[in-house]
Formats: structure tokens, C-alpha cells, sequence
């Protein structure tokens, strides 16, 4: 073997060239879960414990409350309760009372010119309510009807409730006097041969102040049943024109029994406005109650005997009294037909 054969032979042999593997990318690091990192949640601090926060208390919402409760009982519960103890005195205008017990009371019921004011307030009350539940839902009826001009009539109806009394009061003493406008057209007539006695004549100022109370609550009440109404689904009324239900039918049948709550409120409400009715005798037959004080009202009373320097205050209390409970009476007897309703 020659010396280049061995050479050859003798020479180390290369290692093949592998090429490095390319360095792995370093993964980013994951974001910590939000819950890990998020720094705690303050806790909640108690209103009581927090100094930044005013200092409250479980009388807290009482304070709000107390304001009104003071009005009530400085301009209502106090009033009564000093009517009630000023009731059982003989206390004047001028002069202080002494304890008298029940002798106001019974003086009252022996008292003649209190049973004629208790009899003309009942009289009042039995005429004057049942017109001011009827008459006001027949009007109601009448302009819920969508027709042109409607807003007008409305508009008309309700004009005598946001006139005062006294206004009110005088204007039907013009139109009632015995030379008013009633009393001109009757003669220009000749349907009457003289004035008839409206203001005059107690039986009829007593009707003349039923009128116009009468005239001012309309379109108050009017109202009322405009809401009441306004609830009454009309397919009912639909479904009964189809059953061949007539105008008068659908009324009882269907608007009466709807608006029947109402009623009863309205009821209770012009019962206790027509036991206070004091300005409309006043206005129309003076200071005396029409001739005799034969017109005068409970309220008329009262403050007949506890006005002027010799003012019975004791007195005009006791029938105060009197007259609230003949109120509550009435007021617990509507509470009682709307409770049994409502069964």
C-alpha cells in the first residue's frame, strides 16, 4: 500500500454539518388572573361607622317626618282638643270659663233654635246629596262624548266651582231678589202676579241656598265621574249595543255598578259639605238667617251665639261638637256602604 493510500486511510473523517436548531421563543409570561392582581374590594363601610359620612341614625327618617307632624297637631289635633275642653266651660268672648260639665249639652238639647238649625241642616243635606250624586253623573254621561266643541261645555260646567262663595252667593242674590232677574222674567210673563219671596221666606231661602250649592258642586263632581268613567272598558258597552242593549239599558246595566265606588264617594264627600254649609245662607238671607233665623244651619249657629263681645264661646263649642259627631255619623255610615261593596 502505497504512502497516499494510508494517508487516506489515517485521516479523521469529517462529521456531516447539522445545522443548530433555532433557539426556542421564550413564551411572554400570562397575565395573572384579574382576581389575583386586582387589589381587594373595599368593604363597605357602615354608614354609621364611616366618619366621611354624615352621622345617621334609625330616627333618621322620623326628623323628616316631624315637621308635618307638628302642623297636625298644632292646626288640628290641638284645635279639638281645646273645642272639646272650652265645651265643658260657661267661657265668654271676654272672660274666662269655670268648669261646667255637660250643662252646655244639655242646654243645647233643650235649646229650640238648635233644633231648628240641626233640622235644617239634615233637610239640607237629605236634598242636596242626592242631587249632587245623580245630577253630576248624567252630565258626566253627557260631555265624555268626543264631539266638536266638547271642551267648551266642559270648560262652562266647571267655570261656578273656581268662583268663590261669596261671588257665587252674589250673583244669585241678584237673580233672586224680588226685584232680580227671575222674579222680571216671571212678570214680564205674567206667570206670577207678584215677586215670589226667594230670600224673604225662610222655607224658600233655605230651598235658594239648596240651588245654588247645588249649581257650584256640579261641575266639581262632574269631574269625579269624568275619572270614574274614563275606566269603563268601552267593548262593554260595544258588546251590549250588539245584544240590542238600549241607551237607558247600558246606563243602569253597565255605568251605574261601574262607577258605584265613586258614587259613594261622592256621597260621603257632599254630605260633610252640606252639614258646613255656612255662606250661601249668609249671603243670600244676612246676618239673621233669613226672617226669624228661620234658615240657619248648624254652622249658622255657631257662629251666631260665639261671635260678638257677649259671645258664648263655651256654648258655640258644645255645638261644635255636636255638629262633629252628627258628621262622623254620616261619614262612618258611607264608609260603611262602600266597606259592603266592596264584599
Amino acid at each position: 500500500m502505497d504512502d497516499t493510500v494510508r494517508r487516506r486511510e489515517e485521516a479523521p473523517i469529517a462529521a456531516p454539518h447539522v445545522p443548530e436548531p433555532a433557539p426556542s421563543p421564550v413564551p411572554a409570561p400570562s397575565p395573572a388572573p384579574a382576581a389575583l392582581t386586582a387589589p381587594a374590594p373595599r368593604r363597605a363601610k357602615s354608614p354609621d361607622t364611616d366618619p366621611g359620612l354624615p352621622h345617621r341614625r334609625w330616627w333618621t327618617p322620623y326628623l323628616f317626618l316631624l315637621p308635618g307632624l307638628v302642623m297636625v297637631v298644632l292646626f288640628s289635633l290641638w284645635p279639638f282638643v281645646n273645642t272639646v275642653i272650652l265645651s265643658l266651660t260657661d267661657a265668654q268672648i271676654l272672660k274666662g270659663g269655670r268648669f261646667v260639665g255637660l250643662e252646655n249639652y244639655g242646654r243645647a238639647l233643650g235649646d229650640p233654635d238648635f233644633w231648628t238649625a240641626t233640622v235644617n241642616s239634615v233637610v239640607y243635606l237629605a236634598v242636596v246629596v242626592p242631587c249632587l250624586v245623580l245630577l253630576p253623573l248624567a252630565l258626566a254621561v253627557l260631555v265624555q262624548r268626543k264631539i266638536p266643541g266638547i271642551g267648551f261645555f266642559r270648560s262652562a260646567f266647571y267655570t261656578p266651582v273656581i268662583a268663590s262663595a261669596v261671588v257665587v252667593g252674589l250673583i244669585w242674590q241678584w237673580v233672586l231678589r224680588s226685584d232680580g232677574l227671575v222674579n222680571t222674567v216671571f212678570e214680564k210673563l205674567h206667570l206670577i202676579s207678584g215677586p215670589v219671596p226667594f230670600l224673604t221666606d225662610s222655607t224658600m231661602l233655605l230651598v235658594s241656598a239648596m240651588i245654588v250649592t247645588i249649581w257650584k258642586g256640579l261641575g266639581y263632581y262632574m269631574v269625579f265621574y269624568l275619572a270614574a268613567l274614563g275606566n269603563v272598558p268601552t267593548s262593554l258597552y260595544e258588546a251590549a249595543a250588539l245584544d240590542g242593549a238600549g241607551a237607558v239599558r247600558r246606563f243602569l246595566s253597565i255605568t251605574i255598578p261601574s262607577v258605584k265606588p265613586m258614587m259613594l264617594l261622592v256621597g260621603t264627600l257632599s254630605a260633610i259639605s252640606a252639614l258646613r254649609v255656612f255662606t250661601e245662607i249668609y249671603i243670600l238671607g244676612g246676618e239673621s238667617g233669613g226672617p226669624g233665623g228661620g234658615a240657619r244651619t248648624l254652622p249658622f249657629l255657631i257662629r251666631q251665639v260665639g261671635l260678638g263681645f257677649a259671645g258664648e264661646t263655651g256654648y258655640a263649642a258644645a255645638i261644635s261638637i255636636l255638629l262633629f259627631l252628627l258628621t262622623l255619623v254620616f261619614s262612618l255610615l258611607g264608609h260603611r256602604l262602600s266597606k259592603g261593596d266592596e264584599r
